[in-house]
Formats: structure tokens, sequence, C-alpha cells
């Protein structure tokens, strides 16, 4: 059964919670590490013979509001999430560029005609969208190191314009990644049966999903 102070120290932990937007691993340590601190103060004040409920509001209040914590909290979290987003670019984008042309190689259309030049146009712009990708998410890791190391408010600005950026670029991508596989089918009846196309669109669709994921919760994290 728990005790008092831990009730009410996880009513005022829940309340944090509940207003807090980012990666669940880190939301769930910070909140981790407060609830100890909190039980800590607790124990100290009822150690030097202050009653129960003083000693949870005197811990409380010690600790911080919410209107106090939050702020700093959520930038943390802001920087966890792009975090994420941008280690995730890195590795799609980069197995994306050096993979991509694996889905063409050996087909038995690639001796036939020359496909139309707008689609060799969408083709190379897709190759430069994941290039823009991998740099973009290259510096976001920067700006994160950065960021661990000061608090400068212009590396919060560089956080949400890379965000952004890294968001665009997802967008983009998958508009003309899509577009290039229906292009792509329509051109070649052969393609939906050849197994390695089949096997990167299924890699490919499973990678816009993990990094629309990623970007929600980036976007989550800097609507506080």
């Amino acid at each position: 059964m728990p005790r008092c102070e831990d009730v009410l120290v996880d009513e005022h932990l829940r309340e944090l919670g509940s207003r807090l937007q980012g990666p669940a691993r880190l939301k769930s340590d910070l909140l981790t590490e407060a609830r100890h601190g909190l039980l800590d103060a607790v124990e100290a004040y009822r150690e030097s013979g202050v009653p129960p409920t003083e000693a949870q509001r005197r811990a409380v209040v010690e600790f911080g509001s919410p209107a106090q914590l939050l702020p700093s909290w959520q930038a943390e979290l802001a920087v966890g999430a792009l975090r994420g987003l941008s280690l995730r670019m890195l590795v799609i984008a980069g197995v994306g560029m050096a993979a991509g042309d694996l889905t063409w190689r050996g087909a038995s259309w690639s001796d036939g005609p020359r496909p139309p030049a707008g689609y060799l146009l969408l083709s190379n712009s897709v190759d430069w969208i994941w290039a823009g990708s991998l740099l973009l998410a290259v510096v976001g890791l920067l700006v994160v190191a950065a960021s661990a190391r000061s608090t400068r408010p212009g590396l919060a600005v560089a956080q949400r314009m890379v965000g952004t950026g890294l968001t665009g670029v997802l967008a983009l991508g998958m508009v003309a990644g899509c577009a290039l596989f229906v292009w792509s089918i329509s051109l070649w009846d052969a393609a939906l049966r050849w197994p390695p196309m089949i096997i990167g669109a299924v890699l490919v669709g499973g990678a816009y999903f993990s990094l629309t994921r990623a970007t929600r919760g980036w976007l989550l994290a800097n609507a506080r």
C-alpha cells in the first residue's frame, strides 16, 4: 500500500506528465527522477520533525509548480525529439541512398527504351531529396550536441529550423517517392512482379511510417 506522501507526489507528477509532450522514454526518465527527488525531500522534512502533511506540502512547493518546471522540461523533450528524428533520418536516408538502385538492378526492362525525360528528372529529384535529408539530419545532430553544452537562445531557433526542414523534406520525399513508384509501374508492368521492387516498396513504406511518427513527436514537443 503506497504511503500518503507517495500518493500526493504522484498526483503532482501526473499533472506535470499530462502537460508534457515528447519522447516517451525521456519523459518517463524525467518524471522518475523528479519523483525520487520529491520523496527524498519529504523524507528529509519528516526526519527533521515536520508533520507528514506539511512535509509533503513543503516538498512540492520547494520542487516547483508546473508553470515553473514545464518550460525547461519541455525544451529538453523537444531536443530529445529532434535527436530521435535526426537519427532516424540519418539511418534511413543513408540506407535509401546506398540501396536505392538495387531495386532496379537486373530488371527485365532495364535494357528497354529510355524512360521519359520527366521521369528521369523525378528520379534524380528523389535522390537529391534523400541527400538533402541526410545533410539536414547531420546538422540536426550537431545542433543537439551543441544544445547539450549551451543554452544560448540561437540554438533553440536552430533546432526549430532544422526540425521544420526535416519535416518539409520528409513530406516532399513521400510525395516524390510515391509519384515515382506509380509512374514506374505505369511504364513497366513487370515492376509489380519484380521481387526487389516489391521488397523495396515495403521497406520504404515502413521507413516513411517510422519517420512520420518521429516527425509527429517532434511537432507535438514543439507545439507546447
